[in-house]
């Protein structure tokens, strides 16, 4: 029902909504819509403005790598080409990008994958929200968390993250729930099931897989805590996402 109220009404549109003008009115978002190949289609005045452009037509074209200072551009660029190709999502990944003032600040970066007929991915949409705290430095904190979501086979602990970051756990609780508004634990509970989720819609590993994969010693412990959290077995929720 809701999804066929939604069709209605796009349907009606003399353009495809893109929410281009709404995000044009954020400030401290930069929004943006790029292809296959990582060039912007869309973006936001506030992306145009922070890379120096007077108006948004003048970054259609160009990849992250044309526009922004070394080495954000390459950076972005290859987080994108990941993105594309691996067709998984990239949710509040805690990194560098420019500031109003053209310096660099802290940031929260989404990106979803975009896909057409047959599933294949044609592009992603995304943006990244300002953390207002440009003299605080989450380096170590950003460069640990990413560890983390390259070792999610492995039971790592909040006290081995602090470790990574070079912190206390003491700090590393304070400064994540300053970013992410919860728990070091909480988060890394929530980097293991958002994997989890994407691959039971994704694809059809055997479920016992996916729980090694983000770290569970089996499946019983795994589905323990995906029910817990999600109120689905893991069985359940892909039947719901796959059907």
């Amino acid at each position: 029902m809701s999804h066929s109220l939604l069709h209605s009404v796009l349907a009606q549109l003399a353009e495809p909504f893109t929410g281009e003008m709404i995000f044009d009115a954020l400030s401290d978002v930069v929004f943006f819509l790029k292809n296959d190949q990582g060039q912007y289609v869309l973006v936001n005045q506030t992306l145009a403005m922070r890379c120096g452009m007077s108006d948004k037509q003048s970054l259609l074209g160009k990849t992250a790598a044309d526009v922004l200072p070394a080495p954000l551009g390459h950076n972005c660029l290859e987080q994108d080409r990941r993105v594309i190709t691996s067709g998984v999502p990239l949710l509040n990944e805690l990194e560098l990008h420019l500031y109003p003032s053209g310096d660099e600040g802290w940031c929260l970066t989404n990106k979803l994958p975009l896909r057409g007929v047959g599933e294949k991915c044609v592009g992603l949409v995304g943006f990244s929200r300002d953390l207002h705290a440009p003299t605080e430095d989450y380096r170590d904190v950003a460069e640990a968390l990413r560890k983390v979501q390259t070792r999610l086979e492995q039971p790592m602990t909040v006290d081995d993250v602090a470790k990574l970051a070079g912190l206390s756990t003491f700090q590393l609780d304070h400064r994540i729930r300053e970013v992410f508004h919860v728990s070091a634990s909480q988060l890394m509970l929530k980097f293991r099931l958002d994997r989890a989720t994407q691959r039971l819609r994704d694809t059809m590993l055997p479920i016992a897989h996916i729980a090694l994969e983000i770290g569970y010693a089996d499946q019983s412990s795994f589905t323990r805590q995906f029910h817990r959290t999600i109120g689905l077995t893991p069985a359940e929720y892909r039947k719901r996402y796959q059907a």
